[in-house]
């Protein structure tokens, strides 16, 4: 839609039309007071006087009237002069006896030597836009053809003739002649452009012309030839006329000039409007304005009117101006289907209504968000901007210059959101009036394109105080935690709204039913809509299509109508419509369909395809390129349109084909299977019931089975996906200039999507690899399908998963590299590498608990497809305790490998993956516990049992320590092995102080037969409080202090207390004095007693290091010798 408004546009159009005749008007039969009223008005141009030339001779005579004296002088020459022409020949004589008077030798006419005269005068008769041929000038003539045309023609030729009556009356002469071409021109502009001041210059004008005219008759019918000329000059009459006549033109010129600039103006405005529609593809708006319009055709706006009396609403909307971004924003949120788009319209209109008698009048400015790109930052504001210019057009031009100066510097503004932002920015922040800016949908949008709109709407209102923003979304959490701050207002069902959306819907659609039909639709929907709006759309268009409209069957229709739990059997009717009931079609739009029920993101057109045609195949595909040969995505996309989003044909790569409601989904799992199940099953509400979660794992195993075959494809273990170059070129950072200075790596954005980090990195194309277009999907998700099947009877054949996951194949190689590269870039976006994995480890990490005790049980675990170092299980456990269900470890544990860790490797893995920052946080931890009771005699057996649970100390491994220690009290064996002598360095106790693990000595100190370890002393005579004093940790030194008074002052390897170690520690200067306090607190007892040199020693340390608050410590306790 142009943004030139329809009444500007056209009346420029009609400006520019010039020379379009006007259409005469009848005066035959007016009244003498209707034809005086007409002459009173400011216009008389030429196709009045043209009318007045052809009235019969009997003329009324006007009334004399202050206001009507120069009408009625007009009136009277028209008079004479018609009567002279109507004598017959009377003038076309004088025209001849003109033409002959006074001819020289030479034989020319006054007419000739009229002109010759100008042209010694220099004056350029040829420019001027005359009414007649220099060559021929008065045999052309026709006196008595009554028209304008001859009127000024005749003037012409009389002026030009009488010209060489004097030499300032030549010159008036010639400025006459010039400015009649003005009559022609400013006559039809003055029409056109409704001008009513040239209007009255015109009546002026003519006036003249017609006194010039009929002084010429007078002198040429009263005079005699040789005495024209004189006469011409006697009286003054001609001369005065003629310098009048150039008085008004000169007036007339001037009002023409304006006009015609105006005209220009309008122009120039055209062309800004032009210009920015093309920049900023007006299209858009126009699609906007397009889609408003029938959401105001088909919405209730009674069901609306709630949003206005919501206190959130009344807040936002009386919020005073306020740099507060909070309150200058308000949310709508709703299910899909609950009508937040008509509400969103009903509250633009509202605001526009509002805003009508206000001054500054505030404007607002709307846009829709949809599954279609509208939802990108550049579309969004383009739509903005042009609805901003339209309401204000004194914009346009200053926003004409600045594009213009953009596209100087090299960047296109259309095509740049910062550089559209930073405009509006500015735009906004000089604007003094409140503002408006209403965005449906924006969950439609992208992450990354989400983000950037709020964060620039959130600066826009900085900018603007008086700006204030109004969303709408679906209620997704991501959203609503980002928009946490501001007012929302959620659109719920209600029973009243329902019965409004209903009776609209039947009023729009179906309002030729009769009135008892109308009545019966809107009573039997109203009871089965529950909020679903969508539902009520598809039912009432359906029976629009069928074209029931007597009231039996109606009623008959409306009782086999499924209620909002049974809408697939809507949707069946739909199926069989669009599949023309062909076994065939319906066969492929049931495969799509189940795709698009379990996919796991959108699928691009091209996916949806290619998955479409290997699930559909009746025989086995070996290869890609057979694969191809079946692909036909038109057919397979005009067979499921209904069930799907509007999609964008132009870009079939792009992933946006998904469902357009849930309740589809629904359909499909319930309705489309071998057996539909029971109605009572009919809602996903009883997805946890045995029968429907049956049915949602055979539709994973759909998609499963889609995906390994694909997979097994003859290319995909043939070629590699990514070339050496790729791999090296992989090693490189991926989003730095190699040629400029700056070399600073991207950081990622934890708030943004992958998209935009990887957006500048280099990509890769698998099919041009040759493995097609579901490669992608394929690798990337095939482990979750294979994950959601837990049920026996639907579990994947071990052959296909074995030779997928093959150990170092070149098809394992391929996916994974693909599955850590979602978005096809070189650099991977997380670690997996494919040479430390095979079927068990795969499925140990993926697949289903009943899938992979199914693997480890019939699995030949001894042949090339399995890893053997350092053996099956090992490898296994590792990467189940990296990255898996810890829960996974017990069946491994129990299997025919479970033998292959049961010793103290297996937990030096456990222990490492424990001292990992997240892996104390992880879940699962006890069924480690659990393992370690089933291996204590083996531990005491193999004298392993102390090592362990010294490592299990140092790493604070609980999961470890407490089944060890719980089980030392009914175990002999066990408490000597763990609790007898130390044969490490440090203790238990030593090192879970060293390790600074709180929790794990509490458990240690609390254990009978613990004073071995609480006791010990290492090879540089530290005991256990010389180690604490390295961490310094009070909470520790309290802990130990109980168990330990009579160690306080004993002396280490290096001859140093406990008390000098702290003193020196590095620790900070408040745990160091509170460690000292709580070492000196205790009584001073025992062979460690703290003499008075050691006093002296520790207080002149404490000193030179200058802590005074630990000398005041020092003094407090022992003995002050200054």
């Amino acid at each position: 839609m142009s943004s030139v408004s329809p009444t500007r546009k056209d009346g420029v159009k009609e400006k520019l039309h010039w020379m379009r005749p006007s259409r005469p008007l009848p005066f035959q039969g007016w009244t003498q007071a209707a034809m005086e009223k007409h002459l009173r008005q400011p216009r008389f141009p030429k196709f009045l006087l043209r009318q007045f030339l052809l009235l019969p001779s009997s003329l009324p005579t006007p009334i004399q009237t202050s206001g009507a004296q120069h009408t009625a002088k007009q009136w009277k020459a028209l008079e004479d002069i018609k009567a002279a022409i109507l004598k017959g020949d009377s003038v076309a004589e004088l025209f001849k006896q003109l033409e002959q008077m006074e001819k020289d030798s030479a034989q020319e006419s006054v007419f000739i030597r009229g002109v010759k005269y100008l042209h010694s005068l220099q004056v350029p008769v040829e420019r001027f836009k005359l009414a007649l041929d220099l060559a021929a000038p008065l045999t052309s003539l026709e006196p008595t053809t009554a028209t304008v045309f001859g009127v000024v023609r005749s003037v012409t030729a009389i002026a030009i003739s009488f010209s060489t009556a004097d030499l300032a009356f030549a010159k008036q002469i010639g400025e006459m002649l010039e400015q009649l071409s003005y009559i022609d021109d400013c006559d039809t502009l003055g029409q056109k452009a409704h001008k009513g001041d040239i209007h009255k210059a015109l009546v002026l004008v003519y006036q003249k012309l017609l006194e010039f005219y009929q002084a010429a008759f007078d002198i040429l019918t009263r005079k005699g030839v040789k005495l024209i000329m004189r006469a011409v000059l006697d009286n003054g009459h001609l001369p005065a006329i003629v310098s009048d006549f150039l008085k008004y033109a000169e007036l007339l010129r001037k009002l023409v000039e304006k006009a015609t600039w105006e005209i220009v103006t309008d122009i120039k405005e055209m062309l800004y409007d032009r210009e920015i529609a093309r920049w900023l593809d007006s299209g858009r708006m126009s699609r906007q304005n397009q889609y408003h319009g029938y959401l105001q055709d088909v919405r209730a706006d009674k069901a609306c009117q709630f949003l206005l009396t919501d206190s959130k609403f009344i807040n936002w909307y009386n919020a005073a101006d306020s740099r507060h971004a909070d309150s200058q924003q308000l949310l709508i949120i709703g299910e899909m289907g609950s009508g937040k788009t008509v509400a969103m319209a009903f509250l633009i209109d509202e605001l526009r209504m509002r805003n009508q008698h206000q001054l500054p009048q505030p404007k607002v400015c709307y846009h829709y968000c949809q599954n279609d790109g509208t939802g990108r930052p550049i579309y969004i504001f383009s739509v903005l901007i042009l609805s901003l210019l339209e309401q204000l057009p004194g914009l346009k031009r200053e926003f004409f210059e600045w594009y213009k100066r953009t596209l100087v510097t090299g960047i296109e503004p259309a095509m740049n959101f910062k550089v559209l932002e930073d405009w509006l920015q500015r735009t906004l922040g000089e604007l003094n009036r409140p503002l408006f800016f209403v965005i449906n949908g924006i969950d439609e949008c992208d992450k990354q394109s989400r983000n950037t709109i709020l964060q620039s709407l959130r600066r826009l209102i900085q900018k603007n105080p008086r700006l204030k923003i109004l969303l709408s979304s679906r209620p997704e959490q991501e959203i609503l935690e980002r928009l946490s701050g501001i007012g929302t207002i959620a659109i719920g069902t209600d029973t009243t709204r329902d019965v409004l959306i209903v009776k609209k819907a039947v009023e729009n659609r179906l309002s030729d039913l009769p009135d008892e039909v109308k009545t019966l639709v809107t009573e039997q929907l109203s009871r089965w809509v529950q909020g679903g709006a969508i539902w009520t759309k598809m039912t009432v268009e359906l029976i629009e299509v069928r074209g029931i409209g007597a009231l039996g069957p109606m009623r008959t229709f409306l009782n086999g109508i499924p209620q909002p739990g049974e809408l697939s059997e809507l949707y069946a009717n739909l199926l069989s419509r669009y599949t023309l009931d062909d076994p065939e079609n319906r066969r492929l739009a049931i495969t799509a369909l189940e795709i698009l029920a379990f996919t796991r993101r959108p699928l691009s057109i091209l996916e949806l395809a290619w998955a479409t045609a290997l699930g559909a195949a009746a025989e086995a595909v070996p290869t890609v390129e057979a694969l191809s040969m079946l692909v036909d995505h038109r057919r397979v996309m005009r067979q499921i349109q209904p069930f799907i989003v509007q999609v964008d044909f132009s870009n079939l790569p792009k992933r946006q084909v998904k469902l357009v409601h849930q309740s589809v989904k629904e359909f499909i799992i319930m309705r489309l299977g071998p057996q539909s199940l029971p109605l009572s099953y009919s809602t996903l509400s009883t997805a946890d019931h045995p029968v429907v979660q049956q049915r949602l794992q055979s539709m994973d195993r759909v998609m499963l089975d889609i995906c390994t075959k694909y997979l097994l494809l003859h290319e995909i273990n043939n070629v590699t996906l990514l070339t050496e170059e790729q791999l090296a070129m992989g090693e490189h950072p991926q989003d730095c200039d190699l040629f400029t200075d700056d070399h600073q790596r991207k950081d990622y954005d934890p708030f943004g999507s992958w998209s935009a980090h990887e957006e500048d990195m280099i990509h890769y194309d698998p099919i041009e690899r040759g493995f097609g277009e579901f490669f992608v999907y394929a690798s990337c998700h095939w482990v979750e399908h294979f994950g959601a099947i837990a049920e026996a009877s639907l579990l994947p054949q071990l052959k296909d998963i074995e030779l997928l996951c093959r150990a170092n194949s070149t098809r394992l190689h391929n996916w994974i590299a693909q599955n850590s590269r979602p978005d096809c870039t070189i650099l991977q976006r997380f670690e997996f590498d494919s040479t430390l994995y095979d079927p068990l480890r795969i499925t140990s990490l993926y697949g289903s608990d009943a899938m992979f005790q199914h693997m480890l049980e019939n699995s030949d675990l001894d042949s090339n497809a399995f890893l053997h170092v350092p053996n099956p299980a090992m490898g296994t456990a590792e990467q189940i305790l990296r990255w898996g269900d810890l829960a996974r470890l017990k069946p491994l544990w129990d299997s025919k490998i479970g033998h292959q860790i049961q010793n103290l490797d297996f937990f030096r893995l456990v222990i490492r993956q424990w001292s990992r920052s997240s892996g104390k946080n992880r879940p699962g931890w006890d069924a480690v516990s659990c393992l370690v009771a089933t291996v204590l005699d083996h531990m005491v057996k193999g004298q392993w049992g102390n090592d362990l649970v010294i490592m299990a100390a140092r790493a604070g491994c609980m999961p470890i320590i407490q089944p060890l220690m719980d089980h030392t009290q009914h175990n002999p064996g066990l408490r000597t092995e763990l609790l007898g002598i130390c044969r490490s360095e440090n203790s238990t106790i030593g090192e879970a102080v060293l390790g600074n693990h709180i929790d794990v000595l509490e458990h240690l100190l609390a254990q009978e037969g613990i004073e071995n370890h609480l006791h010990h002393r290492n090879c540089h005579g530290e005991n256990v409080l010389h180690l604490a004093s390295r961490i310094c940790n009070p909470h520790v030194l309290k802990l130990l202090i109980p168990h330990l008074r009579d160690r306080v002052y004993e002396k280490d390897g290096q001859n140093d207390t406990v008390i000098m170690r702290i003193i020196m520690s590095p620790a900070a200067s408040w745990d160091r004095c509170e460690a000292v306090e709580i070492l000196l607190s205790e009584p001073r007892t025992g062979e460690g007693y703290w003499s008075k040199d050691e006093q002296q020693e520790a207080l002149q340390l404490a000193a030179r290091l200058g802590e005074e608050e630990l000398c005041g410590i020092l003094r407090r306790f022992g003995t002050d010798t200054t």
